[in-house]
This record gives structure tokens, sequence and C-alpha cells, in this order.
């Protein structure tokens, strides 16, 4: 059995990553979480009994970070930047911080072309104002070897997040996600924003299971076909009225078609803005690729210090295995690999949440 996961507290300086201050008695009064390409929101309590002389230095909204860290492992499994901060006559402040994507909302990529770019490149291009006046982002991007083109113009007033999850949201394209890391000098923090095909490691056979009965405590398996969940046959549309809207070709499963389905139509404005045939397609086409079969989600509740480690054994975006003995839904039991989208933690009550989408 692996110990219990405890969290040591930075609060940082947001330009520089650097260490202003250990909070030992900062506290999450909700789950910890993160997401692929979004970000997510936490709730904090301080108590100044236990706080050091420059709390107010260490959590000023705007300009600090927090960051938390594994006290095994010495590994960051988590970063936010503090935004709301109330104290007064109690004993306790209170916090709110949003992962570092919520920083890209704030930020512009002015006006941008590729023709025939890379996805990566065209990712990293859309990133590259942020690494100036914000936190010490470091891009870290690999080819993907598929080509595309994509324009934002500065008066679409689209901000560099809105645009990364459009590209994300692309039939076949790139992944992100912004990972919390130790400095050189170990007085610090960088986080990298990584760039890939997919983030994370796929294998069918991944490092560790989690099990029913054992680890796991409870889970749910969600399937699921209502509106925006599945298709089979989706069109993406951009803006506009009428005849003059511009809309993708129909993009259907054709296997599951030939096969017997039903046809579920599907319309959507993946974003706005798009004025490009060819991005309206791939939206549709990475559309019906999801929806085809409906939604496929496993939420696992486990024990923490019981479950594969979160951080060591695996992150964000890894494909995990889950076995199941037996349970009322699956009575003759169960073994999945599934992907990681998104996960929450709760060290306290030794509580970590996984949860796992199958591919389509």
């Amino acid at each position: 059995m692996s110990a219990a996961i405890e969290l040591a507290w930075f609060g940082c300086d947001m330009l520089t990553g650097a260490i202003i201050e250990d909070l030992p008695s900062l506290k999450p009064t909700g789950a910890l979480s993160r997401k692929l390409g979004d970000q997510t929101t936490t709730q904090f309590t301080l108590d100044l009994d236990g706080a050091p002389a420059e709390w107010v230095v260490a959590t000023d909204p705007g300009r600090t970070l927090l960051v938390a860290v594994d006290t095994l492992t010495d590994m960051p499994v988590w970063a936010g930047v503090v935004l709301p901060r109330e104290a007064g006559s109690a004993n306790t402040v209170s916090l709110g911080a949003a992962t570092l994507e919520r920083y890209l909302d704030s930020r512009w990529p002015g006006t941008q072309s590729y023709w025939g770019a890379d996805q990566a490149d065209v990712l990293a291009g859309l990133l590259t104002p942020s690494l100036n006046g914000g936190p010490p982002f470091v891009i870290d991007s690999v080819a993907t070897g598929v080509v595309m083109n994509y324009s934002v113009d500065d008066g679409d007033d689209k901000t560099i997040l809105s645009c990364a999850q459009e590209v994300m949201a692309l039939e076949g394209g790139p992944e992100w996600t912004i990972e919390a890391a130790w400095n050189a000098a170990h007085s610090g923090f960088v986080f990298p924003i990584r760039i890939r095909s997919k983030i994370g490691t796929q294998t069918d056979w991944p490092e560790g299971t989690f099990d029913f009965p054992g680890s796991v405590s409870a889970y749910t398996l969600a399937e699921s076909y209502e509106a925006g969940k599945g298709a089979t046959r989706v069109f993406a549309r951009g803006e506009g009225e009428g005849s003059s809207r511009l809309t993708s070709t129909p993009h259907d499963a054709t296997a599951l078609l030939a096969a017997g389905w039903p046809l579920w139509e599907y319309r959507y404005t993946p974003a706005t803005g798009v004025t490009d045939p060819d991005q309206l397609n791939a939206h549709a086409a990475e559309s019906v690729a999801l929806m085809a079969q409906g939604a496929t989600v496993w939420s696992l509740e486990a024990v923490a210090s019981q479950a594969p480690r979160l951080g060591r054994d695996w992150v964000l975006g890894d494909t995990i295995r889950f076995a199941v003995d037996r349970s009322p839904r699956h009575p003759t039991g169960a073994d999945v690999v599934a992907r990681c989208w998104s996960w929450e933690l709760e060290p306290a009550a030794d509580k970590v949440r996984p949860i796992l989408v199958e591919d389509s």
C-alpha cells in the first residue's frame, strides 16, 4: 500500500514561478481537478494561525500562483492562479484559484495565418504571445506530422484559449495541456505547455490497475445518446442566417448506418468567427467520430493511498486499466482500458477520481 497523498502548498510569484512562502495551513475546501485543454477552479481556506508572515504577498490575486507538490514523490500535481481573496474579522482567508488555462482566456493571439503548417506549429504559434508578460510557460511541442490551415483575425476577439480549444476540436486535432514542474534550482516552478498528437501515454497494458472491489470504492458507467452526445450524421455550421450561412457537408457514421443504426442528425456551431469551409468539415468529421456510438464515461472513486499514484503511475491523458470482478451493472465482470480526460483529488479524504472516456 502506498502512503496517503500529502500535499505541500507554495505561494509563488506568477511572473517568475519563484516560491514566496510555504503555506502549510492552506487547505482546499473541495476537490482539486484538472481537465485536458480546459481550465478548472478550486476554493481554499488559509488558517492565519499557521500562516507565514508574508501570506498577503504570497496570495495576492492576479499576481500569485498556488502550487501543490506530492511530498512522497516531490512531483508538482496542481497549480493555479489566485483570483478572488476575502478576509476580515475572521481568522481565516478564503481564496479561489483557477488552473493556468484560465490565464490563456485573458490573452489574445492577434492576427495569425497558417497554410500547410504542422498542427503542433499552429498551436505553438497561437500560444506564443502568452510567453510575454505571463507565467514562466515553456512550450514543449512535438510535430504531429499532420498539416492544417488556420487563421484568426485580431478583430474576431478570440482569446488564445478559445483558439487552442478550437484547433484541438478539429478532426484529428492535436491535444495540449499545461503542467507544473520544478525549475532547475528547485526554488520555484515552470509550466510546460505540452503539445502532442495525444497527451499522455496510450497503451493496451497500462502500468497498475484500478480494481473493484479493491482500490475503487465506487464507480459509475454513464452511457448516453442524449442531444449533443450521440449522432450518426453531423453538420458544423458557421455564423450567419438562412441560405448565406456557411455549413459543412454532412458527415456520417457510415459503418454504423450500414449496420442498421438509425439516422440521428446533429447541427452545431463549433466556434465563433469560423469562415473556412475546411475547418467546418474538420469539426464535423471529429464530432461524428466521437458521437457515433454515444458517450461512454467511467467515473471512478478510489482510495488514493491504495490506487495507482497520480503523477507517478498515471497522469492526465494516459490510458488507465479498470477491472471489475463483479457488480450489479457488471455481474460477470468487466475489464476496460480508457483514457483519463480529467481527474479530481481530495487528499484529506484520501480519494482520487479519474474520469475515463472510451474511444468510439
